[in-house]
């Protein structure tokens, strides 16, 4: 049945996180999450994030021309942020939500403070053997446990040094094998119905003109502004999580 309501909060959700996505090249998945976090419970935050961030993930993961390079490299760390989603996902059906909304809350600030303030890390090509399978798994089951892709699996590939086109389309990547992963593996644990999902494929529109507006917007303002807006205004969501999971558990 048509919500009037819970589809005009898709619709808002998505346009501004596939704006900032057309900006500064990532962000839907993180931007829509920690809206939807705090319109809806986790579960359903994580579903509808779905088909909105596999479409917009899978077209930057295919443009710029890189892609088997990308794959040579970076191979072990993406097959394992994937396969471990399952991993987390069971976790994920084993643990309360409230504890998970934290976690969520807490990763998002981490995420933000990172960037905020310019801490940065290199792994050296040695130790890529090791590093991009464990980063990988961390990843993949934070994936699982609260729909977040981006801690650390986005601190690891800005640790390789890689070129910004690069980049970009390697966090494309993660992402749409992510979001396929956790796609799967939400279906598997009943999570997924069919009325969600069609709800999520309606935010695939409004993240696509999201997008399109946001390389306008770009024009206007320089990235360092506006990255800078966003990590705080993603701090800001990160924090109203966390803290409003720690009051509803001491409420509880």
């Amino acid at each position: 049945m048509f919500d009037f309501g819970l589809t005009s909060a898709i619709v808002v959700t998505f346009l501004i996180a596939g704006t900032v996505k057309g900006v500064i090249g990532l962000g839907l998945p993180t931007v829509s999450l920690a809206l939807l976090a705090v319109l809806f419970d986790l579960p359903t935050a994580m579903v509808l994030l779905l088909v909105p961030s596999f479409v917009t993930n899978l077209w930057q993961a295919l443009v710029g021309g890189n892609i088997f390079p990308i794959v040579r490299r970076l191979w072990p760390f993406l097959a394992m942020a994937a396969v471990s989603v399952w991993l987390g996902t069971q976790m994920f059906l084993q643990i309360d939500p409230l504890y998970l909304t934290g976690l969520l809350g807490g990763l998002l600030m981490a995420y933000s403070l990172i960037s905020l303030m310019g801490i940065k890390v290199s792994v050296s090509t040695r130790n890529q053997v090791w590093a991009g399978p464990l980063f990988g798994t961390v990843n993949g089951l934070l994936t699982g446990m609260t729909g977040s892709f981006v801690v650390p699996g986005v601190l690891y590939l800005q640790a390789l040094g890689l070129d910004r086109n690069t980049l970009i389309q390697s966090m494309g990547m993660l992402f749409t094998a992510s979001t396929l992963a956790l796609g799967v593996s939400l279906q598997d644990g009943q999570l997924l119905s069919w009325d969600l999902a069609q709800m999520s494929a309606i935010g695939l529109i409004p993240a696509l003109v999201g997008m399109v507006a946001g390389q306008k917007v770009r024009q206007l303002f320089s990235e360092t502004q506006f990255r800078h807006i966003f990590f705080l205004s993603l701090l800001a969501m990160g924090g109203y999580i966390f803290l409003n999971a720690l009051w509803n558990y001491f409420t509880l």
